[in-house]
């Protein structure tokens, strides 16, 4: 396996995906190729088109703007001859065979995000490939993405959090009236309704009455079955990033001040009138405090490599609110995570440096326990 020296790391980089959230990853994916150190890396970009097939790019050995812009692969974007803009770079590549790509690359950069990309789907399928991938693994990963099953560890691990009421789509279908019912008496209104399973705000609304409630749910119920509806705290939206794997270092935090209600999928990736405030104007206790709990939430969910967590803070009562993780944010320009750390003296080529060695460290990790089980034969 390629190291730190004079042989160039192999670096996959898997994005796309079926999810709605496509989109983002490709900006991800484009803001990687072009950031990666061209004297330590090799890139291989491999695709996840719409239609959940795999196609593998050619190795992007250095900065090249040409080829990395053709593999933009913009959704829905049609060439004159009919097929995406990029498929000229990828097109002539058989159909990726996970198996067979692990033999050309060191390390890979999953990057799929929402379901079948960060819910442990992908990291599952690397585990069985035997392939060292930056992020965390299996079981954060669904963990993670799965807001309901997330604030039941926080739950477990003592971590304040806001009021909530988690149920099924088939329960909404059933009885709508006490489904609601049971929302009005445990959260009352403003409130917000999410899909269990979806990342970057998508299906997210939020409820102010009864009708509004009616129609969230039903938007929710589009993107998963399992729901999960939270009560409205009057609070700022600060987000902080953690870094490492059993030793973890914090970003500065950030502060997300949404010209919209709440922080939704076009203010995070279109900007939306959004404006960030990093570092967050904030007291150093709740700096503080934030940082604790990020990495409190991290080692209970079993994070490796990367994680952005979110809070509310009321800071009229000065009280903290974990609001989730994200174990795969995003590295669109508009994204927190990198910002943050930027912020923090970490650049964002040096970011991804520690990203691949925190993999590569993770994975050599896991082999002494085949080692040492193979011992005790």
């Amino acid at each position: 396996m390629a190291q730190m020296g004079k042989d160039k790391i192999r670096l996959g980089i898997i994005y796309g995906g079926k999810s709605s959230e496509h989109e983002v990853s490709l900006r991800t994916a484009m803001s990687i190729m072009k950031a990666v150190d061209a004297d330590r890396y090799e890139v291989t970009p491999i695709y996840v088109q719409l239609d959940g097939s795999w196609v593998k790019g050619e190795a992007v050995a250095g900065q090249l703007p040409e080829k990395i812009e053709a593999l933009r692969l913009s959704a829905g974007e049609p060439a004159e001859n009919g097929e995406e803009r990029g498929q000229e770079v990828v097109a002539s590549s058989r159909p990726a065979s996970l198996f067979a790509i692990g033999q050309q690359v060191d390390v890979i950069f999953p990057v799929v995000h929402g379901p079948n990309g960060e819910d442990g789907t992908i990291q599952g399928m690397l585990e069985l490939a035997n392939l060292p991938y930056v992020g965390t693994g299996v079981m954060a990963s669904a963990v993670g993405m799965d807001k309901w099953m997330m604030k039941t560890v926080f739950a477990q691990a003592g971590l304040p959090q806001v009021k909530y009421v988690g149920l099924l789509r088939s329960q909404w279908e059933r009885n709508q009236d006490e489904v609601m019912d049971k929302i009005e008496r445990e959260l009352g209104y403003p409130c917000f309704v999410k899909p269990a399973n979806m990342g970057s705000s998508v299906g997210i609304s939020k409820a102010k009455n009864r009708s509004e409630l009616a129609h969230a749910l039903e938007v929710a119920a589009k993107f998963d079955r399992r729901l999960i509806v939270e009560e409205f705290v009057v609070a700022r939206e600060l987000e902080i990033g953690v870094l490492g794997n059993e030793d973890l270092v914090t970003s500065v935090v950030g502060e997300v001040i949404a010209a919209k209600e709440f922080y939704d999928y076009e203010a995070k990736y279109k900007g939306a009138g959004t404006e960030l405030s990093i570092p967050a104007i904030i007291p150093n206790h709740v700096a503080d405090q934030i940082a604790d709990v990020a990495k409190t939430a991290f080692h209970a969910l079993d994070g490796s490599g990367l994680s952005r967590v979110d809070f509310f803070w009321d800071e009229k009562n000065d009280q903290l609110y974990i609001n989730e993780v994200n174990t795969m944010p995003g590295f669109t320009p508009f994204s927190m995570y990198p910002m943050l750390f930027q912020a923090a003296g970490v650049g964002y080529s040096e970011l991804i440096d520690r990203l691949v060695q925190l993999a590569l460290e993770r994975h050599a990790d896991k082999q002494r326990n085949i080692v040492d089980a193979e011992e005790l034969e």
